[in-house]
C-alpha cells in the first residue's frame, strides 16, 4: 500500500475504531446478558426468542434498518458540499419517514403476531414474544435517523455511546423482566400441564428489554442533538449555497436511497428466517418437534451470539466507510478511496481471523465456560462452523464499500444468487445428508463465502481496488494458526489439575499474547498502526525500534 493510501485510509481507521470499540463492547454486553439469560429460559426458551427476534430483525430492515445508512450517505454528501442547510432538510425528512415506517411496522406486527409466528416460522409459542418487540420497531427506526446524521456528520462518538447506553438498559431490564415473566408463565404452564409456557413467557420478558435499552439510546442521541444544536444552526446561517433541495426531491433521494439497501440487507438477513422455518418444518414433519427449538436455542443462543462478537467489528467498519467512502466519490477522488477500503479490509482481518481460529480451537471450552444447557453441540458448531466469520466480516464490508461508492443495486445481486445456492444447499444437507441442525451452520458458510467472492470482484471491477494477501491476510493466518495450536496446547494442559474456567482464561490470554508478538516478529503491524493503540501505542513502538525489532 502507498503512503499516500495509508494517509488517507487514517480517518476511517479512527472512526472505524470507535464505532468498532462501541460494537465489541455492545456484543461483549450481550453476550455476559445472554449467560443469565440462558440460565433462566433455557436453550427451548432461546429457540423461542429466536424466532420472534428473526421476525422483527427482518421486518426491521423492511421498515427502518437502512436508515442510518441511508441518512449518513445523504448529509455526508452535502456537508462535504456545504450544503447545510439541505442536510438539515434531509435530517427532517428522514424523521418524518421513521415514524411513517416504523408505526406502520409496529401496528403490522401487532396485528398478524400469530400468523408470522405460527405459519412463517412454524414457532406459535414466540407470538407473545414478537408482540412485544412491535414498538421497538418505532423507537429503533427514529433513533436510525439520529444516528445516521452524526454519522452523516463525521463524527461516530453519539452512535458509538449510544450503542453501549442501549446494551446496558437492554441486559438489565431484560433478565428483570425474563426472570418475573418466566416465573409466571411456569406457574400457568404447570396448570395447563406444559413445560413451555415459562420459557415461551421468560423469552417475551426478555424482548421487553429490547424496547426499554432502545428508548434510552434514542433519548441519549436526542440529548446530544439539543446539545449541539447550536453548532449546527451557525453552520446553516454561514451557508451560502443556492442549491435548495425540496422536501419531494429528498423523498424521492431518500427512497431511492433506502430501497436498494433495504433490498440487500433483505437478501442478506433472509437466511435467518428461512433457515429456522425450513429447519422447523423438517423436525416437525420428521416427529422431533421437541427438540427443535432446544436445537435452535443452541446455534442462535450461543454459537451466533460467539460468532458475531468478531463480525461487529466489520459492521462498525461498514458504518464508518460508507459516508466516508461518498465523500471520497463526491470529490472524484478514487486513490483516497482505495486507500480507505485496504485500510478497512485489513484491520478487519487483523481481528476476524485470530477469532476464527480462537473459537475454532476452544470453542467447547468457552461455551462451557459462559453458558448452562447444551455444550457438545454448541462446541461442534463453533469448531465447524468458524470459517463463516471471516467469510461474513468480509462480505458484510464489501456490501458497505459498495453501497458507499453507490452501487448500491450491486450487493443486492449479488445476494440474491448467494440466497437461491444457500437455499438449496440447505435443502440438499438436511433432506439428503441428514445433517440436521449442522445443515444450517454449513449452508451459511457457502452463504457467506459466495457473497464474499461477487462483493469483492465487484469492488475490483468498479474502482481498480486490487487486495493485498501477505499483510492482510497471509501474516494474519500464519500467526493464528500457531496461536490456535499453543493455545489449544496450554488449556489442555491446565486442565490435567485446573477446572474448565481458569484453563479457559489463561489459554485465552496466551492466545493474546501469541498472537500480538507474532505479529510484530513477522511485522504483521506497521509503525503507524501501532502508534495509534491508545495510552501504549507510541511507547510500544519506541520500545520495539530500541530492540531494532520494528
Amino acid at each position: 500500500m502507498s503512503e499516500r493510501s495509508k494517509k488517507v485510509g487514517r480517518g476511517i481507521v479512527v472512526q472505524g475504531g470507535i464505532l468498532a470499540a462501541a460494537g465489541l463492547i455492545a456484543r461483549a454486553i450481550g453476550i455476559v446478558r445472554r449467560i443469565p439469560l440462558t440460565n433462566i429460559i433455557g436453550d427451548m426458551g432461546n429457540g423461542y426468542y429466536a424466532a420472534a427476534y428473526e421476525l422483527y430483525a427482518i421486518i426491521l430492515l423492511l421498515s427502518s434498518y437502512s436508515l442510518p445508512l441511508a441518512v449518513s450517505k445523504m448529509v455526508s454528501a452535502r456537508v462535504s458540499r456545504g450544503q447545510y442547510k439541505n442536510a438539515a432538510k434531509i435530517f427532517k425528512a428522514s424523521l418524518m419517514f421513521a415514524v411513517l415506517s416504523g408505526g406502520i411496522a409496529c401496528l403490522f406486527v401487532l396485528i398478524f403476531a400469530d400468523f408470522l409466528a405460527g405459519v412463517v416460522m412454524g414457532e406459535i409459542m414466540s407470538a407473545t414474544a414478537l408482540r412485544v418487540l412491535a414498538p421497538t420497531l418505532l423507537i429503533v427506526a427514529i433513533m436510525g435517523v439520529f444516528r445516521g446524521y452524526f454519522q452523516g456528520l463525521g463524527t461516530m462518538t453519539p452512535t458509538a455511546i449510544s450503542q453501549i447506553v442501549e446494551q446496558i438498559f437492554l441486559v438489565i431490564f431484560s433478565l428483570v423482566f425474563a426472570n418475573l415473566a418466566f416465573g409466571r408463565g411456569e406457574l400457568y404452564g404447570n396448570l395447563m400441564m406444559s413445560d413451555k409456557y415459562g420459557p415461551a413467557q421468560g423469552a417475551a420478558g426478555a424482548t421487553l428489554g429490547c424496547g426499554i435499552g432502545a428508548m434510552a439510546g434514542l433519548l441519549f442521541l436526542f440529548g446530544i442533538y439539543f446539545l449541539s444544536r447550536g453548532n449546527m444552526v451557525r453552520a446553516e446561517r454561514k451557508d451560502s449555497t443556492r442549491v435548495s433541495e425540496s422536501y419531494g426531491t429528498i423523498f424521492k433521494i431518500l427512497l431511492l436511497t433506502v430501497f436498494p439497501v433495504i433490498l440487500s440487507s433483505v437478501m442478506y438477513n433472509l437466511c435467518g428466517v428461512i433457515d429456522q422455518g425450513m429447519y422447523n418444518d423438517y423436525m416437525t414433519a420428521n416427529g422431533m418437534d421437541d427438540i427443535k427449538s432446544i436445537n435452535w436455542g443452541v446455534y442462535s443462543g450461543k454459537y451466533k451470539v460467539l460468532i458475531n462478537l468478531p463480525i461487529a467489528l466489520a459492521s462498525a467498519m461498514c458504518s464508518a466507510i460508507v459516508p466516508s467512502l461518498t465523500a471520497s466519490f463526491a470529490n472524484n477522488d478514487i486513490i483516497s478511496a482505495r486507500g480507505k477500503v485496504a485500510t478497512a479490509i485489513r484491520t478487519t482481518m487483523m481481528v476476524t481471523i485470530p477469532s476464527a481460529v480462537g473459537l475454532a480451537v476452544l470453542g467447547k471450552p468457552i461455551v462451557d465456560m459462559l453458558f448452562s444447557g447444551e455444550i457438545d453441540l454448541a462446541g461442534q458448531m463453533l469448531f465447524m462452523g468458524t470459517l463463516s466469520v471471516i467469510f461474513y466480516a468480509l462480505s458484510t464490508l464489501g456490501n458497505g464499500i459498495l453501497q458507499g461508492i453507490g452501487k448500491m443495486w450491486v450487493p443486492i445481486i449479488n445476494s440474491a444468487i448467494a440466497l437461491v445456492i444457500h437455499i438449496l444447499s440447505f435443502w440438499v444437507m438436511l433432506h439428503f445428508m441428514k445433517l440436521d441442525i449442522m445443515a444450517v451452520v454449513f449452508s451459511n458458510i457457502i452463504f457467506s463465502a459466495i457473497m464474499f467472492v461477487l462483493n469483492h470482484l465487484a469492488i475490483r471491477k468498479f474502482i481498480g481496488y486490487k487486495q493485498e494477501l501477505i499483510q492482510t491476510f497471509i501474516k494474519p493466518l500464519i500467526v493464528s494458526a500457531v496461536m490456535g495450536l499453543l493455545s489449544f496446547g496450554v488449556y489442555h494442559l491446565f486442565r490435567l489439575f485446573l477446572p474448565v474456567t481458569p484453563s479457559c482464561i489463561i489459554a485465552i490470554v496466551v492466545a493474546i499474547i501469541v498472537y500480538f508478538v507474532g505479529m510484530i516478529m513477522l511485522r504483521g503491524f506497521s509503525k503507524s498502526e501501532l502508534s495509534r493503540i491508545p495510552v501504549v501505542g507510541k511507547p510500544l513502538v519506541s520500545l520495539l525500534q530500541r530492540f531494532g525489532i520494528m
